[in-house]
């Protein structure tokens, strides 16, 4: 499988482009600010043709450039209803304060071609299989893509921002729930065999197993459980920093 992603925009967001090779259909994932001219090098240099656009969850820095980048190539995008409406109203999913607009009054279009995904879902896309968990907790229609494992990989989760190397997505925002993201962490995360590659929205990537016996918003989750406590406590923003987007 070949997967090539780079870190759009100022939030750095990481875009992901997924194909079982090069010369082959593909699929992008998570295309956010400014994230055309990533995208089409990839393309480009693989001799790419996407089919299908996927998104882990709703928040602008994800979703900046989906309408564009569909309406060029003339693909679906696949959202969980949950944040749907984050594609028209961004702000919706940000703290703004009275009167603050968004980007000097950004507006965002839907793609016109827009499909909703269900936990449990499993997309066959351009040669591949794409497993989608429902993961709330940094939104409400959070989602996790995984593809299985092969003689040649393991298990790739593209976790959004439910799952950093050393951090979790933060849960401050509105729809955001604390609870929510532990239980998702335990039932979709650590049910996982540690070797599964994780891609993440922001930063590294890093391993179920690594996270498993490092991340300390782990340290007392059990795989598949309620979500536990954590031994940081109910809060509200992990230590991520602003470089996790939002």
């Amino acid at each position: 499988m070949l997967v090539a992603g780079f870190p759009a925009g100022s939030f750095a967001a990481n875009c992901y482009v997924v194909a079982p090779a090069a010369g082959e259909e593909c699929v992008i994932i998570d295309p956010g600010q400014d994230a055309e001219a990533g995208i089409e090098g990839i393309l480009r240099e693989h001799r790419l043709k996407p089919v299908a656009v996927l998104l882990t969850h709703g928040h602008l820095d994800h979703v900046w450039s989906v309408a564009p980048v569909c309406g060029a190539k003339d693909v679906p995008a696949y959202v969980h209803p949950d944040d749907r409406d984050l594609l028209t109203d961004p702000a919706k999913g940000l703290s703004l304060g009275p009167g603050q607009q968004l980007f000097g009054g950004l507006e965002l279009s839907e793609p016109d071609d827009v499909r909703e995904l269900a936990d449990g879902a499993v997309l066959e896309l351009a040669g591949m299989s794409f497993t989608v968990d429902h993961a709330p907790g940094h939104t409400p229609g959070s989602v996790t893509f995984r593809t299985p494992k092969t003689q040649e990989v393991p298990d790739v989760m593209f976790t959004g921002d439910l799952l950093f190397a050393g951090s979790i997505g933060r849960t401050d925002l509105p729809g955001g729930s604390y609870e929510q993201i532990l239980a998702s962490l335990s039932r979709v995360c650590l049910t996982m065999p540690d070797e599964t590659a994780v891609l993440p929205g922001h930063g590294d990537r890093t391993t179920i197993g690594r996270e498993r016996a490092t991340n300390p918003f782990l340290s007392e989750l059990s795989p598949g459980g309620p979500g536990g406590s954590s031994p940081l406590g109910n809060r509200a923003v992990p230590a991520d920093g602003p470089d996790k987007g939002f």
